[in-house]
């Protein structure tokens, strides 16, 4: 009886116990998940932007022959300076000398021909003053045919001009100040035109002066202060840094949904080179506004980015654009206003119209 008592007490006192029992069932907590809640922020946008530029040059020809012919002598090569205006080939062409002699034998005889009616209507002319020597018919019928070799006479010499201008094609110069920075023929060789499919005798590139052109995107395009000078750093050439005033927009939108512009950049030393890659920091208005929100709220994927917006506590998703990045925030453009409810930590899991708490 002793040894019984302290079992039971120590029953006793386990069914008293306030524990309670464990879940075996391995049932889920369905409490709701919480989410949190952030807002859309409107700030001024930073005061510039930096985007990659590329050169080009000023000008740039591929010179064509405009007839057909042999290269006669080549004056200059690759790398060679040439001021407009100077000669680079001349051509032969044993046919245009052919038809040159040609059109002036012709002018020559229609010359002579028309000479001669001028002369007999004259002397007709003079013969009429004695009434009765010389009928009205055969004076106009001597102005007319004087008149009509004349006109011939004239389309004579008009067709020797036009050989010798073909002539002058012969001779190709420069278009304008320049390099050659392509030279495709040797003396001797066939020539042909553009038409025919063969490359250029000649690539001219004028690099004294230069295009550096840089594409907007679409959302600064508006917001590109104009009036302020661009700053420039080239990727080949380290410590360089040129400070320059837009030149001229193309005030379009390409394919890429941006704006080209250009800046000039003189080149006299020939130091820069087309296809130069540089940095352009360019300062935007002042006054221009920006929707930020912060990086973990954009949603990305390889479709769509987007916001999940909270109104009356559901989920709407929303598709923006994004502009600047932060290291906290990034800019966004969309259907989305300052204020706007936003979920913060967003995943693509949350579905349109999700309830959150």
């Amino acid at each position: 009886m002793r040894n019984f008592l302290p079992v039971f007490m120590i029953f006793l006192s386990a069914c008293s116990s306030k524990e309670k029992p464990n879940d075996l069932t391995g049932k889920a907590d369905t409490s709701a998940k919480k989410y949190e809640i952030g807002v859309v922020m409107q700030k001024g946008l930073t005061s510039e932007v930096r985007l990659p530029a590329e050169l080009k040059p000023f000008e740039e020809v591929a010179i064509y022959p405009k007839v057909n012919g042999f290269v006669k002598k080549i004056y200059v090569d690759r790398g060679s300076r040439v001021k407009k205006g100077e000669l680079l080939i001349t051509l032969e062409a044993p046919e245009i000398e052919s038809q040159l002699q040609t059109a002036q034998s012709q002018y020559l005889q229609a010359l002579e021909v028309s000479r001669a009616s001028e002369d007999k209507y004259k002397r007709l002319k003079n013969a009429s003053k004695e009434a009765g020597s010389v009928s009205l018919l055969d004076l106009d019928n001597a102005m007319a045919k004087m008149k009509g070799d004349l006109a011939t006479a004239n389309g004579q010499r008009s067709n020797v001009n036009s050989v010798k201008n073909m002539q002058n094609y012969l001779t190709i110069r420069a278009p304008f100040d320049g390099v050659i920075v392509q030279r495709n023929v040797s003396e001797g060789a066939l020539s042909g035109t553009s038409k025919n499919g063969q490359q250029p005798l000649l690539l001219i590139q004028r690099l004294q002066k230069l295009r550096l052109e840089v594409q907007i995107p679409e959302a600064y395009v508006e917001k590109v202060d104009l009036h302020k000078a661009v700053s420039i750093n080239f990727t080949a050439i380290p410590g360089l840094n040129l400070q320059k005033m837009i030149s001229r927009s193309a005030n379009s939108l390409g394919g890429m949904r941006t704006e080209a512009i250009e800046i000039d950049v003189p080149n006299e030393d020939l130091k820069l080179k087309p296809g130069m890659y540089g940095e352009v920091k360019i300062p935007l208005l002042s006054a221009a506004k920006s929707l930020l929100v912060p990086n973990h709220a954009i949603v990305r994927s390889t479709e769509r980015q987007f916001v999940i917006k909270v109104i009356r506590g559901k989920a709407f998703l929303t598709d923006i654009k994004e502009g600047l990045t932060s290291a906290d925030s990034t800019e966004i453009f969309g259907d989305v206003k300052p204020g706007d409810q936003i979920l913060l930590h967003a995943t693509d899991e949350v579905k349109q119209g999700s309830k959150l708490n």
